[in-house]
């Protein structure tokens, strides 16, 4: 009887320890992708400056996009240095209005448009961001799985007992999931 009594035991401590592990496990793909989307953020947060001084050259009526820009551009980095997920996606549809904006107004300047380094700069942050949006799905989904693993049975107990929480989906606001109306942007 002692015999079955430790076996059991041992079992179910091999369990609670695996379950565990795997709850470790799913959070740290959170924070994993969490980092792939913070490295692509600071990589265009880096070119947009390079970006902005190049359309000064030639948009000197435009003051106000590029200012724009450049407070969106901070706004992006507070909350992604504060790690707060609502707020960089906030910050983001902030920042992407403005950037489509600032694209679509270069069509009115010939000369930057054919500018080698604005075309590079361009095209550059244009990755960056199908990057971003890659790694937001990524990251919500791993938010997702770890979310349910730690509100399924027995995963939960293990959960309430290390204090493993939730975490908040990247979302970005219900205007930057509608449609584009291209010709708005052409609008002062």
């Amino acid at each position: 009887m002692g015999v079955v009594f430790w076996v059991v035991l041992a079992v179910l401590g091999l369990y609670l320890i695996s379950v565990y592990n795997g709850l470790v496990e799913v959070k740290n793909a959170v924070s994993k992708a969490w980092s792939n989307i913070d490295v692509l953020l600071k990589q265009r947060h880096d070119e947009l400056p390079k970006l902005v001084d190049t359309c000064k050259q030639y948009m000197q009526y435009e003051q106000a996009t590029l200012e724009k820009v450049i407070a969106a551009r901070a706004q992006v980095s507070a909350a992604r240095e504060s790690q707060n997920v609502a707020a960089v996606g906030v910050a983001e549809s902030g920042l992407r209005s403005g950037l489509g904006r600032l694209f679509a107004l270069a069509e009115n300047y010939p000369d930057l448009k054919a500018n080698e380094q604005f075309i590079q700069l361009q095209a550059r942050i244009s990755s960056l961001e199908s990057g971003i949006a890659d790694r937001r799905e990524f990251y919500n989904e791993s938010v997702n799985i770890n979310n349910v693993r730690i509100a399924q049975f027995p995963g939960v107990l293990v959960a309430r007992l290390f204090n493993f929480k939730d975490f908040e989906l990247l979302r970005f606001s219900a205007e930057e999931l509608q449609d584009v109306d291209v010709g708005a942007r052409f609008k002062a």
